[in-house]
């Protein structure tokens, strides 16, 4: 998966928005007003820090070199994965997935029912 595919997945998901509050070279998706994905632009290869239940994040950084504990995050909740990597597209959407319902299960229940609209 390269950077634009991961891009149009992340905005694909129901209330996702972009934003690059750290400056240009980073991507920051979140639903509503929750970070839910991270990617640089200039990273190459491309990576991306993605929310994971912490069991299954150290099942998954035991299984893929391509995932890791998560660059300048909490490594207990975060990944990095390389996008252009041995994964696949479908396990990376899998995990884009997971960590959007991860984030979102988090969110008020203003923002859940401002959501569910």
């Amino acid at each position: 998966m390269n950077l634009e595919e991961f891009r149009e997945y992340c905005l694909s998901k129901k209330g996702a928005t972009e934003d690059m509050p750290f400056g240009p070279e980073t991507i920051v998706f979140k639903v509503m007003s929750k970070l839910f994905a991270l990617t640089g632009t200039d990273e190459i290869p491309a990576t991306a820090n993605l929310k994971c239940d912490p069991e299954r994040a150290i099942q998954l950084r035991e299984q893929y070199s391509s995932i890791i504990p998560g660059w300048h995050m909490n490594k207990k909740h975060w990944n990095t994965i390389t996008l252009d990597s041995e994964l696949d597209d479908r396990l990376i959407m899998e995990l884009i997935d997971h960590s959007y319902e991860l984030v979102a299960a988090g969110l008020t229940k203003g923002e859940k029912e401002e959501l569910s609209k």
